[in-house]
């Protein structure tokens, strides 16, 4: 029975909804449940026919995501981050970028025998990894400080930088049949170069300062800056064939450099609407896989996958990590982790229908290959990473890190005290002065939300093990407990109490509220700082026990509690601290008693 287009609809998005929903319950990247979901929907049960829905639709739909996806990916590409990186990230997303399209590009042509161009593509779009694979998998691998550093900011830089260098091949690819020769060819590809460029600097010129000067009321923002993408990106299209992707990448790296204006609101409304639509994409082109021509190519494809492991990982990172400080134990788990993502789907199924379009053969086998590459690496070095970094004795065995929620005066109290017992801290807020002042006492510190898709792709986890929210605004706490006892569990999840148990506030909105005297809220604390009382830490052991700190220190309220295995507690007044542990305690002192 054919089912009606509306309900076709509302299954891609009931779909969509319970793959994520299974991404976030398994703790797995969300591509593997969207795929499987997708190709049960699509060649499995032939319930979803994404060309027979959309029709000519399906090509315009396909462009406006991708150039969403990519403007998204572009805001997070600031130049002053690159200049900060490391030798070995900027080696990778150059010299190793590169070599990893030479080899990919080689293997396709010579194991798979596809064309010159298709081979060509393959090996761009497969250069990039991203950061929705990279950041799920460093949870659960956990490795080393330097290893998470270099995998991390490889996916985020190669995201953009990756999809630059994946146009241009592209456009060399398109270009270069319609040409009449090489002068003729340089020509068409700069005119695209230039459009693309051009396009995406003026409107982020003008969407800069309209932002800047607050031409645009609030609620108005992100509608407009989701306007001008899409129109960016059909004006550069009907300037200059394809061009359209480069300007709206153009464009958010525009806006991401440039001064004064803000884009946190609009990195968070993009991530969100690059969710939507990054899932309900995947449904849809999963559905569009061919099952049967993916079995046909066998072994051969085997032998592609064979080599994107083998051969053009580790030759990428031979090449990057050359004269670096990196044990080669080290080195031997980046060869083995770089997982491909949605990125690479979205952009290879735009452009297989593109070509397809045009008229080249073996266009079809180029979402084909991509998928096997995406379902090859992430699925072998999702179940086999972790095992590996053990076996290398390169992962961390037992995080000690604290995340705390909040940069302001309690916080930051809080965290140098922590400090002070040999604690990694982190910090994180949304208020820029509190984030500047944070920096500034030299605590590392995380500028945004916790809970959102920014986050999961910047703020490293792997040496964390356990959360503390310390935000004056319950909602905020309530937010970053709810995200984080899923992925730490309850039992390593605190948030301090904002007000009274009582008036009006369920138990369902106080029951996260776990951390110190039920008195001790964070307006008392910030109170009691304000008044001079002060976070003092101290050795307590049988010859200085509890009774003895209290007697010598009459204005003490017990905070936190370090055992001699680094496990740090949570304390209250009702609580006799473990024998030895140091103790961290806010001491009033006279005057804040008085009062």
């Amino acid at each position: 029975m054919e089912l009606p287009v509306p309900f076709l609809l509302v299954i891609i998005a009931i779909a969509s909804l319970l793959a994520q929903w299974l991404a976030w319950g398994l703790r797995i990247p969300a591509i593997l449940p969207l795929l499987l979901i997708g190709v049960g929907l699509g060649p499995g049960l032939h319930i979803l026919q994404p060309d027979l829905l959309f029709g000519s639709l399906l090509f315009p739909l396909v462009s406006l995501s991708v150039a969403i996806i990519l403007f998204e990916g572009a805001l997070t590409l600031r130049v002053d981050e690159i200049r900060g990186l490391g030798g070995v990230v900027r080696n990778l997303v150059t010299v190793g970028m590169l070599i990893t399209f030479a080899v990919i590009s080689l293997a396709c042509w010579g194991i798979l025998g596809l064309t010159p161009q298709i081979s060509a593509l393959i090996g761009a779009v497969t250069v990039v990894t991203g950061p929705t694979v990279i950041a799920p998998l460093m949870r659960v691998v956990r490795p080393s400080s330097s290893i998470n550093q270099v995998l991390r900011w490889e996916g985020i830089v190669i995201d953009p930088v990756g999809a630059i260098f994946t146009l241009m091949v592209f456009e060399f690819i398109t270009l270069k049949d319609v040409s009449g020769g090489g002068l003729h060819l340089l020509l068409m590809l700069a005119q695209t170069l230039v459009v693309g460029l051009v396009s995406g600097g003026i409107f982020g010129f003008l969407l800069g300062n309209a932002l800047k000067r607050g031409w645009l009321p609030g609620y108005l923002q992100n509608f407009a800056v989701l306007a001008i993408v899409l129109l960016t990106f059909g004006l550069s299209n009907t300037l200059a064939d394809e061009s359209g992707l480069l300007a709206v990448t153009v464009l958010g790296i525009w806006l991401a450099n440039m001064k004064e204006v803000e884009t946190t609101d609009i990195v968070e409304f993009k991530e969100e609407l690059s969710a939507i639509l990054l899932s309900a994409l995947f449904i849809i082109l999963a559905a569009r896989l061919d099952i049967q021509a993916l079995w046909a190519m066998g072994w051969p494809l085997l032998g592609l996958l064979l080599v994107v492991q083998f051969i053009a990982r580790p030759l990428c990172i031979l090449a990057s990590t050359y004269r670096s400080s990196l044990h080669w134990r080290e080195k031997l788990l980046l060869c083995w982790i770089a997982p491909r993502g949605i990125v690479a789907a979205a952009v290879s199924s735009l452009f297989a229908l593109t070509l397809q379009q045009k008229g080249y053969d073996g266009a079809d086998q180029l979402v084909t290959v991509v998928f096997a590459i995406i379902i090859g690496t992430v699925v072998l070095q999702s179940l086999t990473s972790g095992w590996l970094a053990r076996l290398l004795g390169v992962q961390q065995r037992k995080p000690r890190g604290i995340l705390i929620v909040g940069a302001n005066t309690v916080a930051r109290t809080l965290a140098q005290a922590l400090k002070k017992l040999d604690i990694p801290v982190q910090l994180s807020d949304n208020s820029w002065e509190y984030y500047r002042l944070a920096r500034m006492e030299g605590l590392p510190t995380y500028y945004g939300n916790v809970w959102s898709e920014h986050a999961e792709n910047f703020l490293n986890l792997s040496e964390t093990r356990q959360v503390i929210a310390l935000s004056p605004n319950r909602h905020q706490n309530a937010l970053a407990v709810l995200h984080f006892k899923h992925i730490f569990g309850e039992n390593r999840v605190f948030s301090i109490r904002t007000g009274p148990a009582t008036k009006g506030r369920s138990e369902t909105e106080t029951r996260h509220e776990r951390l110190f005297d039920k008195e001790l809220t964070w307006a008392r604390l910030s109170s009691l700082l304000a008044k001079g009382a002060v976070v003092k830490v101290t050795r307590l052991n049988e010859n200085f026990g509890w009774e003895d700190y209290r007697n010598a220190n009459p204005g003490a309220t017990p905070l936190f509690a370090r055992k001699e295995d680094g496990v740090l507690m949570t304390m209250n007044s009702h609580q006799t601290p473990p024998l030895p542990c140091t103790l961290v305690a806010i001491v009033e002192n006279e005057k804040s008693t008085s009062s």
